[in-house]
């Protein structure tokens, strides 16, 4: 079994082109035409192109069923502000909305032509009229998890303890502790981005692969092979990501 995966985008549309092609090397020269891939989320903010990156990733989710896209807390602010003009989110600390510095919404509301030059609720008509539907609805409907074997995709991880099935949209979207240092078999290993690392990190219960294209990172690639075995992808091909014992 190979599964291929691609981690946060973030309106880096050029880098996502790159990754693909990646992809498309690895596929001729490992044989593996058929298997899935999964981008686990955060398709705005923070980059120029989130208009883009979205309106790409869903003509390919239309078009090839072996690509799978999740749903990142980014993609949920972003619809969510579009739906009731709430620009906070309750997971969010206090000091921080949508429209901050720190989280991006700006940047992709330029994307669709937008300039915030009072509050952001303020061009919240104009913005409903310049966001396509068809890309309110893709990021609506994105899943929350992708479950394959023995791995399992979420954009930020899991809750420790709790079964999958049981997972809650929450921390499937947002967590970061007490998942990141939780050393534990979780029945899978459990793909995920949201929190950015230096470099692919492969913990043996987690894979990390959000490597901080929004910040001027690489946006990365694997391909995960049976037996939890995962390879970045490169423009000179595999290197083999081998699992460390640090949380």
């Amino acid at each position: 079994m190979t599964l291929y995966a691609i981690g946060d985008v973030h309106g880096q549309i050029d880098r996502l082109h790159e990754t693909l092609e990646w992809i498309e090397a690895d596929r001729a020269r490992e044989g593996t035409r058929d298997a899935p891939l999964i981008q686990v989320g955060d398709l705005v903010d923070r980059g120029a192109a989130s208009n883009a990156v979205v309106g790409f990733l869903r003509d390919l989710v239309a078009s090839d069923p072996r690509v799978q896209v999740l749903k990142g807390n980014h993609d949920q602010m972003f619809t969510t502000w579009l739906e009731t003009g709430d620009d906070s989110d309750a997971i969010l600390r206090d000091d921080l909305t949508y429209f901050h510095h720190r989280i991006g919404g700006r940047s992709t509301l330029a994307s669709y032509g937008i300039t915030i030059r009072e509050t952001p609720n303020d061009h919240l008509t104009e913005a409903r009229e310049a966001v396509p539907q068809s890309h309110r609805t893709f990021l609506t409907e994105r899943p929350l998890c992708a479950h394959h074997g023995d791995i399992f995709f979420a954009h930020a991880g899991i809750l420790p303890g709790t079964a999958l099935k049981h997972q809650c949209a929450d921390d499937l979207t947002w967590i970061r502790q007490p998942f990141l240092e939780d050393t534990r078999e979780h029945g899978a290993l459990i793909v995920h981005g949201h929190t950015p690392v230096e470099r692919v990190e492969h913990h043996g219960n987690r894979l990390a692969i959000d490597t901080g294209a929004a910040y001027g990172g690489p946006l990365s690639a694997v391909a995960i092979e049976t037996g939890r075995r995962v390879y970045l992808l490169t423009p000179r091909g595999r290197v083999e990501v081998k699992p460390n014992a640090a949380p």
